[in-house]
């Protein structure tokens, strides 16, 4: 690792406030493993879950509701789970990447990539996607609780820190 990563690291923040959608049009806050899984993971990784919610499969809700915890001044990371395979109903990326200032290519490239030992070339089927949407990122990552464990696990609880370092400037 070089040394200026190094650096980065040691200065980034320990606790970030994040906050969750699930895309679906038949999950409830009771039955959604995948945004549970994320608050767990999150939450015992020290960081502060600031709001979970439910979302329809309608790009212009989702578009909405990302707006919205965008705002939020404090707020680090959105987290999203759902909605990006290829099926009719599938629209996240397409309601999330016209609202970002910047999108994180490597992130969609890193989860494939790891997916692809786990999965193989099923993992064609994921749109992850991520970006930075005035300081706050924004993932979206599948709705399957073994992509999201992935993803959180590999990726986002590792590197998280690093990357809001980054964001903030």
């Amino acid at each position: 690792m070089s040394s200026s990563t190094q650096e980065h690291r040691q200065a980034a923040p320990t606790r970030l406030r994040f906050s969750v959608l699930t895309i679906s049009d038949t999950r409830t806050l009771e039955n959604d493993h995948s945004g549970q899984l994320i608050c767990s993971s999150m939450t015992t990784a020290g960081h502060e879950l600031f709001q979970r919610q439910i979302v329809p499969d309608e790009p212009l809700q989702i578009a909405s509701h990302v707006c919205q915890l965008t705002a939020e001044d404090d707020l680090d990371v959105l987290l999203l789970t759902g909605g990006t395979g290829i099926s009719p109903r599938d629209r996240t990326p397409e309601a999330v990447a016209p609202l970002l200032d910047i999108e994180l290519p490597g992130f969609g490239e890193l989860f494939r990539m790891l997916s692809y030992a786990e999965i193989g070339p099923a993992t064609m089927l994921s749109r992850a996607l991520a970006g930075r949407r005035g300081s706050v990122l924004i993932f979206c990552l599948p709705g399957s609780r073994a992509a999201v464990s992935l993803a959180i696990e590999k990726i986002l609880v590792p590197e998280l820190p690093h990357l809001v370092h980054h964001s903030r400037g």
